[in-house]
């Protein structure tokens, strides 16, 4: 059984089923039951047309359930208009699927789980392994986003940015369980890419590309994080940078200069810098300008503020840290980083421990720990 073949086909086969009337999560269910037939009966009986044979399939299952539910007659028209078996309609909607599933009705996690389910083809099984927490708990939290979206009829386009914001989270779960998210939300994007011609789109491709590109430098074969000035660069995959690259300056000659292409030209500069040394932070401090102008972030100012350290020199950055609120996260850690170039070593350590308790998970809390530790034992 070919799952990817089963897995491509699933976006359109729903999609089908919705734009003939079914709810979202009626025809979730229906689609659901036509694969396990394919699954059961492909290997020795392929079909020649697969969307074709699931989409037959899948609204049989629909209609068998349709009138078997409460509201059998108000939805007794749906039977009268059962078309004939036959090919499916070469055209591919998948992208009403993706905005459907970043519907702004639905909370972030929710958007992300059900994305995964109807547009990714992952099992609840997968999701709840990636996201680690028990099946039965994402079988509900997927279950109550259906339940929302069941009735919502897309007659206006889609809102690109909701959706580009839920592959982003995608993107950033990185790896866990059997799932790896992070090379899943590429998947995606690339294929909403292929669907809807926006720069936004491209520049959230380029960005995941460029960041996606360092992942086996990130860390060291203990586990422990390796921060960007000391990660192999000659570990970096220079296939997915050059793709990278290519992507974001189609989309910059656009002039229609967007939030995610202007963090993938900040990605795009670390990459192209042979050593860490040899990084453009003059040029890294103008996107965050830009950034700042389309965002206003208080976490692109963080960014901003170490970067103007980096081209300016600590106590610049340290200045520009200084107006901004203290609780911000990884605010301590940036202040640590900065005077430690400055040559503070005993306010950096007392910062370095005071960031690690902060840590938003255990192998940052261990590299902070362990910069603390360092400079404790440099400054005896």
């Amino acid at each position: 059984m070919d799952e990817a073949l089963l897995r491509s086909l699933t976006p359109g086969v729903l999609t089908v089923l919705v734009r003939r009337g079914a709810d979202f999560a009626a025809a979730e269910d229906a689609v659901q039951d036509a694969l396990v037939e394919a699954v059961r009966g492909w290997p020795a009986d392929p079909p020649r047309d697969p969307k074709g044979w699931l989409v037959t399939v899948a609204w049989r299952k629909f209609l068998d359930a349709t009138r078997a539910d409460a509201s059998r007659r108000r939805r007794e028209e749906l039977v009268d208009e059962e078309p004939a078996p036959g090919p499916a309609p070469a055209v591919d909607d998948t992208l009403h699927l993706y905005f459907l599933c970043a519907h702004p009705s639905l909370t972030p996690s929710s958007a992300v789980a059900l994305t995964l389910r109807a547009v990714g083809g992952l099992t609840t099984r997968q999701i709840a392994q990636a996201y680690l927490v028990p099946e039965a708990t994402m079988a509900q939290r997927i279950s109550r986003a259906k339940r929302t979206v069941s009735g919502v009829r897309l007659d206006r386009p889609g809102d690109v940015a909701t959706v580009l914001r839920v592959l982003y989270l995608v993107f950033n779960e990185g790896y866990s369980g059997d799932v790896d998210l992070a090379a899943e939300a590429i998947r995606l994007t690339r294929q909403l890419a292929a669907r809807i011609d926006h720069p936004e789109v491209a520049g959230l491709l380029a960005l995941m590309l460029l960041h996606h590109a360092r992942r086996a430098s990130r860390t060291a074969p203990d586990g422990s994080l390796v921060p960007l000035a000391e990660q192999d660069r000659g570990a970096w995959d220079t296939a997915s940078i050059a793709e990278g690259v290519g992507i974001l300056q189609a989309a910059l000659a656009r002039d229609r200069l967007g939030e995610f292409q202007a963090q993938a030209a900040v990605a795009a500069l670390h990459a192209d810098a042979p050593t860490a040394e040899e990084t453009d932070w003059v040029q890294i401090v103008e996107w965050y300008d830009e950034l700042l102008r389309l965002t206003d972030s208080p976490v692109v100012r963080l960014n901003r503020a170490v970067a103007v350290g980096e081209a300016d020199g600590p106590r610049a950055g340290l200045a520009a840290l200084a107006a901004l609120d203290a609780s911000l996260p990884r605010h301590t850690a940036a202040a640590a980083y900065l005077h430690e170039r400055d040559g503070d070593l005993a306010t950096a350590a007392r910062l370095y421990a005071e960031a690690a308790h902060k840590a938003p998970n255990l192998a940052e809390r261990d590299y902070l720990t362990r910069r603390a530790a360092r400079l404790h034992t440099h400054g005896r």
